[in-house]
């Protein structure tokens, strides 16, 4: 097993990458069951430990979303890049006000695209959603958030999720962790 430990695109308070040496040294290697995680969260685990065969849940709609438009290839490093390239610009010229237009527009028609944005512009790579289920992180105040080599890592973390889940077989589902259990066997 890799002792590099890779940082998925979407960010949380509480990602597990420190715990991922842990995990891995528990694993077997033989391992050849399904991975299964109920609270897959930004999949840093899942996507370190890389098995086979994986169901990766979480009842946030948003990260299943945005991981499911990678699989699916409508997500792809380029796509994210000239995205980012775009909407950075956009933030620089505009500052804070265009962070809350994104947001408001993401919280209005839940692009993943937008999601990224508004996860890596907002106050310290918090994911919060209120009762009514939109988005409301404030902006982080950094509005030379996307530097070229900010988007650059951004791009190569999308590359990376990317490239590991063509090879692998990995089902992603938006649901709660009783329903993933029972799937177990």
């Amino acid at each position: 097993m890799s002792t590099k430990i890779c940082v998925p695109p979407i960010k949380s308070q509480g990602i597990k990458t420190k715990l991922v040496p842990w995990i891995k040294s528990i694993v077997p290697a033989d391992f050849n069951g399904a991975w299964i995680e109920p609270f897959m969260g930004t999949g840093a685990v899942a996507f370190n430990i890389a098995p086979q065969h994986a169901l990766l849940c979480d009842t946030n709609p948003h990260l299943i979303n945005f991981y499911s438009n990678i699989a699916s290839g409508a997500i792809t490093a380029d796509v994210v890049k000239a995205y980012l390239v775009h909407e950075g610009a956009l933030l620089l010229q505009k500052g804070e006000d265009h962070y809350y237009f994104i947001r408001d527009r993401f919280n209005a028609e839940h692009s993943p695209l937008d999601f990224l944005f508004v996860n890596r512009a907002g106050f310290n790579g918090m994911i919060r959603f209120n009762k009514k289920g939109g988005f409301n992180i404030p902006f982080c105040r950094k509005p030379q958030r996307f530097a070229q080599a900010y988007i650059t890592k951004i791009a190569n973390q999308v590359d990376w999720v990317s490239k590991l889940i063509k090879t692998k077989n990995f089902t992603f589902k938006c649901q709660s962790f009783r329903d993933t259990i029972a799937e177990a066997s």
